[in-house]
């Protein structure tokens, strides 16, 4: 059901072609940021350590990969970009990325706050030299030019920032046990507004030719994210809590058991809850004052999802598919396995084979979900090995092949 895109390969050349950026970042939010503005077109030049970005040593690892160069989550959030090694630590590396960044549109980067400032690299430094520069950080807790947090320092990962920023404790089986959500939406959220914010600061310096610094919290994000908490308790100084499977507003609106696992079904109007009641012969249940609008049925809730898994129970997922889908909102919960299997995906291209260095065989990573008709983002290249693009990024910057060979040599990149 995967679509083969093969290394290079070309096509359109994206919404963003003619953007160059610089991505100094590592782990998962500042590379799943880096990644969409290159699905989109951007030229996106990795800038990683002599040792790699940390990630490459991640699996999961193909069993018949003899070299390892990277694992499944290197190759799903770096593709589409190039690679150069830079010792940092040198003042030839260093004159070597502050060239690189004289040259480009935008420099993302994920450091603690304060790193590229000990590297003589600070924004404020950065845009003597490219006023129209776009510096855009992803950081646990932001950065202190556009607010100064008592946590500027403190490191923070996915886990931390779904903690604090109120995700956990409206979700978990019950108000006294907050779980983590699945996806590492505490990384991917914070990356996608950072996303937005870079365009946003694209379009000012198309219009005025300034650049900015775009800064966004991980917590902040995932707060922006849970905002229906900030409502809830500002208008009934209430803390909402986790409700399981179940929503605080609306009902019937969560998971409901089915033979063969769960399935979704979400009817956020009368409308809808009057066809389901139907469809699930509890017609009467429609015209009942106790279940007649969303406000009672949120009242009496419990009957109402007794009364739909009462349906739901004794039947698989496909056949609730076939019964419900199309009528009221409606999806079966799906496993990896079961994405792979339905057709939506494959038509979506968003199982995407990619090779896969060190073995005989492609590996799928997820495809681009943004659709332009006239500009449309893609897959053309597997994630980078480190150092591969190295020669072609300094010759690109000025550098001939003595000044490569000697920078080589003096191991300031390799």
């Amino acid at each position: 059901m995967s679509r083969t895109f093969p290394q290079d390969s070309t096509g359109a050349a994206g919404a963003l072609a003619g953007l160059r950026v610089i991505d100094l970042t590592q782990m998962l939010a500042g590379p799943f940021c880096t990644q969409i503005l290159a699905d989109h077109g951007a030229d996106v030049i990795k800038v990683e350590g002599m040792g790699g970005d940390g990630t490459r040593v991640t699996g999961p690892f193909l069993a018949e990969d003899a070299t390892r160069d990277y694992g499944g989550y290197f190759q799903s959030i770096n593709r589409n970009k190039r690679s150069i090694a830079i010792d940092l630590k040198s003042e030839a590396g260093r004159d070597i990325l502050r060239q690189l960044i004289d040259g480009a549109d935008i420099v993302i980067e994920n450091f603690r706050a304060g790193v590229m400032e000990r590297l003589g690299l600070a924004y404020e430094t950065l845009r003597q030299t490219n006023p129209r520069l776009i510096y855009g950080t992803v950081r646990g807790f932001g950065d202190p030019r556009s607010g100064a947090s008592p946590y500027a320092h403190w490191p923070a990962y996915d886990v931390v920032s779904q903690a604090m920023g109120g995700m956990m404790g409206i979700t978990g089986p019950n108000a006294e046990t907050p779980t983590k959500v699945g996806p590492g939406v505490g990384d991917t959220v914070p990356a996608l507004m950072l996303c937005v914010g870079v365009l946003a600061a694209v379009r000012h310096v198309q219009r005025t030719g300034r650049g900015q610094f775009v800064d966004v919290a991980m917590t902040d994000a995932v707060l922006a994210m849970c905002e229906r908490i900030v409502y809830q308790y500002s208008y009934t100084g209430q803390a909402p809590k986790a409700e399981g499977n179940r929503h605080p507003l609306l009902c019937p609106f969560g998971l409901f058991r089915s033979l063969d696992g769960h399935v979704s079904i979400a009817c956020a109007t009368d409308a809808f809850w009057e066809t389901l009641a139907g469809l699930i012969g509890r017609p009467d249940m429609a015209k009942d004052p106790a279940f007649a609008t969303n406000a009672a049925r949120v009242r009496n809730q419990q009957q109402v999802i007794d009364a739909v898994e009462a349906y739901t129970a004794v039947r698989t997922k496909d056949e609730i598919g076939a019964a419900l889908g199309g009528k009221v909102p409606f999806g079966p919960v799906y496993t990896a396995a079961e994405i792979f299997q339905d057709e939506h995906y494959a038509r979506r291209e968003m199982l995407v084979e990619v090779e896969q260095p060190g073995a005989c065989r492609p590996v799928s990573i997820v495809g681009v979900p943004v659709k332009l008709s006239e500009s449309p983002g893609a897959v053309r290249r597997r994630a980078p090995l480190l150092g591969e693009h190295t020669d072609e990024i300094l010759q690109a910057a000025g550098y001939d092949e003595d000044a490569v060979a000697r920078l080589r040599a003096a191991q300031a990149v390799r």
